[in-house]
């Protein structure tokens, strides 16, 4: 390991120990179950705030992957966290997992989002694989097999985005106001390709390997776009692509999150399709993506204007794992240079030290906004959790140890 590398790992490990974890452990833990479910970006903590399913298997999947690589000091946390999504976002008539609670655990959406159902088994494979916990492997298995059987699209490929409480069509199903209601996006394929992999860790059932390979595969040949190195946004039934948006972010997070299916599944041929495309992928996303202060933009149009100029936390712990993963593929020495000044602008400015935990986002100059200025740059909130950079730590402790 260089001595460079070394130093980041040791920044790593002190950032996610001391100033993400602790954030959720302590301010953000309900003493009466669960999460709060909102802080703003001054440190604030909205008791009253409703509940989402995603952050709170996002929320269990840290915590068990904590009490996997760094001990049993966590443990506590992931089996509070894992009592919580078990109990209250369980549909016990239907199945699967509710959108939305409000504080008090009351449901506020029962709709079936396909996405959170992939959340759910990622963070139960998770514990399970921490814990060795039976029940929560078969949460896992049961959520497969109702995404199987509700949201598969056998003829064309794929799955289609939400359902209603019994598994009934919607007629919008849309992931978030900003979304485009399309019945089929990258986003869901994305995440399930990721709770797949997850779980094919510790079962290996052919079923899911046969979906994976499929998965994977339609990721490539539908998603991808093999010309400009960009993902594809949103789908009609047939595949047709909806808009000529780019997210550089899911690109450079789709980039290692392919390479790492590929390589869980063990399909030579998908192991070195993904590799080849990840390759550009990154490629592209280092060419038109980064910004002079080595942060990664958030969304542009087809043609490159920015969609959105402030610096969004998620794009840049992506792109801290997405350039590593691209340097240790290829040697590319600019690469690595991206994970230095990615990992720079982080440390510098996307990590609270006040508060704890990483600012949602900034303004395009690398200021942090106060809460009247911006209520959407919080410190915890409906998308806001500790997922994308505690996952980006910790894979980076893994890959930076040798």
């Amino acid at each position: 390991m260089a001595t460079g590398d070394k130093d980041m790992r040791a920044e790593v490990l002190r950032e996610l120990t001391e100033n993400i974890l602790p954030f959720w452990q302590g301010r953000m833990r309900d003493p009466s179950g669960g999460f709060f479910g909102a802080a703003d970006c001054d440190g604030i903590v909205d008791k009253t705030a409703a509940r989402a399913s995603v952050v709170n298997a996002r929320i269990l999947w840290t915590f068990a992957t904590a009490t996997r690589v760094l001990g049993a000091n966590y443990r506590a946390t992931a089996e509070w966290a894992f009592d919580y999504l078990r109990t209250r976002f369980i549909d016990g008539e239907h199945g699967g997992v509710y959108w939305l609670l409000d504080a008090e655990g009351r449901r506020l959406s029962d709709r079936k989002q396909i996405y959170a159902q992939a959340f759910a088994i990622y963070a139960f494979a998770e514990y399970a694989r921490a814990t060795g916990n039976r029940d929560s492997l078969g949460l896992a298995i049961d959520l497969f097999r109702l995404i199987e059987k509700h949201a598969a699209d056998r003829p064309r490929g794929g799955y289609i985005e939400a359902l209603d409480r019994a598994w009934q069509p919607l007629a919008d199903m849309r992931l978030s106001e900003k979304d485009l209601n399309s019945p089929k996006s990258m986003n869901t394929h994305l995440h399930i390709m990721e709770a797949y992999t997850n779980l094919l860790r510790i079962w290996r059932d052919p079923a899911l390997v046969a979906r994976q390979a499929e998965l994977i595969a339609i990721t490539l040949d539908r998603i991808v776009d093999g010309e400009t190195g960009h993902f594809k946004l949103f789908f009609d039934m047939d595949w047709r692509s909806l808009n000529d948006h780019i997210s550089y972010g899911h690109d450079i997070e789709g980039s290692w999150l392919l390479v790492e299916a590929a390589e869980v599944l063990g399909d030579a041929t998908l192991i070195a399709r993904a590799k080849q495309a990840a390759i550009l992928m990154a490629a592209r996303t280092l060419a038109e993506g980064r910004d002079q202060d080595g942060s990664l933009h958030y969304e542009a149009h087809g043609d490159g204007r920015l969609i959105d100029a402030n610096k969004h936390w998620w794009p840049q712990a992506e792109a801290l794992v997405g350039f590593q993963n691209a340097w240790e593929m290829t040697g590319n020495p600019a690469f690595q240079d991206a994970v230095r000044d990615v990992w720079a602008f982080i440390r510098d400015h996307m990590a609270d030290h006040t508060h704890g935990e990483w600012h949602a986002k900034l303004t395009p100059d690398g200021r942090p906004y106060t809460a009247a200025e911006d209520a959407d740059a919080c410190l915890a909130g409906p998308w806001k959790c500790p997922y994308h950079n505690g996952r980006a730590c910790f894979e980076m402790l893994e890959r930076l140890k040798s």
